[in-house]
């Protein structure tokens, strides 16, 4: 019996923290520029009514008139500010995974998945081509205090 408390124990402490780790992704992240590590816009991570988990422009720092003009379907030549651009995305395991990223430069949707990175307080943002991941880059994305 003992060892059956302590086993529901772990699960139940297990569970909270990777709970605890998407519930830090959730808020308003400033996205930096790779080349030069300026800040290029704000982005508002939210969970929406269906469960998963949404990322919305909320500001734009160099050209905050900006269109997407490489963008397709319903994206197509549409303010980037105010552009959901992370979409769909499920926890698991203290991960947000499962959804798309859209990159507003040149219009391109790749998979995603998001880390928080308890250590540094940032978010690891991570676009790839294939469903494993191994092709694609990483953004670390800087809480907006």
């Amino acid at each position: 019996m003992n060892k059956k408390i302590i086993s529901l124990f772990c699960v139940l402490f297990v569970s909270l923290s990777m709970f605890s780790q998407v519930d830090k992704i959730v808020g308003r992240w400033k996205t930096i520029d790779d080349k030069d590590g300026s800040t290029k816009s704000i982005v508002l991570i939210f969970k929406a009514t269906n469960g998963k988990y949404y990322g919305k422009v909320e500001k734009l720092f160099k050209n905050p008139d900006k269109k997407c003009t490489e963008c397709e379907g319903s994206n197509k030549d549409k303010a980037v500010l105010g552009m959901v651009v992370v979409n769909g995305m499920t926890e698991k395991e203290g991960t947000l995974s499962g959804g798309t990223i859209l990159d507003p430069n040149n219009g391109k949707v790749y998979r995603c998945s998001m880390t928080y990175d308890a250590k540094t307080g940032n978010l690891d943002v991570r676009g790839s081509l294939d469903k494993f991941g191994m092709i694609g880059r990483t953004q670390v994305w800087v809480r907006e205090k």
